[in-house]
């Protein structure tokens, strides 16, 4: 028989298993009740995605109605979402409008596209629950013309749709959008700033409407998002918080598919999955 997939904390030379929690500043492994009891004290909660993992998908309805279970009103915050599409979202989560008609509307295929049934089940959570999910992201066709031509190519109704206040310089951050675009890309110095910039409009975006509504509402809040926009913490929660004085815990679904080592400061918990 193969040998199992593991993982390792950095400086670490105890091997953890899939399905187990790991706490990456001391090392252990935590339960599930006691993940949810040390994520109750935080005011925002990210929680992150794999797009077309499922074991993922099923990972955000359990944190969810957990959370849910403690503080009915939490707000739940979602990548897959635009902020333009607020109204159709409460019209569609308080009850005025049945699923078939939503999906019509908010053209899922167009403005997100992964398969909607990975998502249904926490969405008919958060309908069931009577909660308020926002969307938090940029228009898609504003993201790729930033990518196209950068942020000098917008024109005035496209600016006024994204963050005025955008921080170009976190040079972090920059490594790892770098080393994500030299491996899927092949594009030059000039493409990757405009590549560079994408990313940024996308990350600041989310983190100004998450840091609008909690500032708004007054109340907590569970966002969910992929992987990339919160490992490590310098795209949307270290963003977040420059805009907002919060506390947050960053929790990553991490899918193993070759022996791994974590790094202590990619997340505050690690859940680990299936490829």
């Amino acid at each position: 028989m193969p040998e199992p997939i593991v993982a390792f904390i950095a400086d670490d030379s105890h091997a953890h298993h899939r399905r187990q929690i790991l706490d990456l500043a001391s090392g252990e492994a935590v339960s599930f009740s006691d993940l949810i009891d040390r994520l109750e004290s935080f005011d925002v909660i990210f929680v992150g995605e794999v797009h077309t993992n499922a074991e993922h998908h099923l990972i955000h309805v359990q944190i969810l109605q957990s959370l849910i279970n403690v503080d009915p009103d939490l707000l739940i915050g979602v990548e897959f979402f635009c902020r333009d599409q607020q109204d159709l979202l409460e019209r569609y989560f308080s009850g005025d409008m049945d699923e078939e008609a939503f999906l019509e509307n908010i053209q899922w295929r167009k403005t997100w596209g992964y398969p909607y049934h990975l998502y249904r089940p926490l969405l008919l959570t958060a309908r069931r629950e009577g909660a308020t999910v926002i969307g938090l992201n940029v228009r898609r066709d504003i993201v790729r013309k930033v990518a196209r031509e950068g942020l000098a190519g917008l024109d005035e109704e496209e600016r006024s749709g994204i963050p005025r206040v955008m921080d170009l310089n976190d040079e972090a951050h920059r490594a790892y959008v770098r080393e994500a675009y030299e491996r899927h890309c092949h594009g030059n110095l000039k493409e990757f700033e405009f590549f560079y910039e994408a990313q940024t409009v996308w990350d600041e975006t989310m983190a100004e409407t998450i840091a609008g509504a909690v500032g708004k509402h007054g109340k907590k809040m569970v966002v969910f998002l992929g992987n990339g926009h919160i490992m490590n913490k310098f795209g949307v929660p270290d963003r977040t918080r420059r805009r907002i004085p919060i506390s947050f815990a960053t929790v990553i679904p991490y899918p193993l598919g070759e022996t791994t080592t974590l790094e202590k400061g990619m997340a505050d918990y690690v859940w680990l999955t299936g490829p």
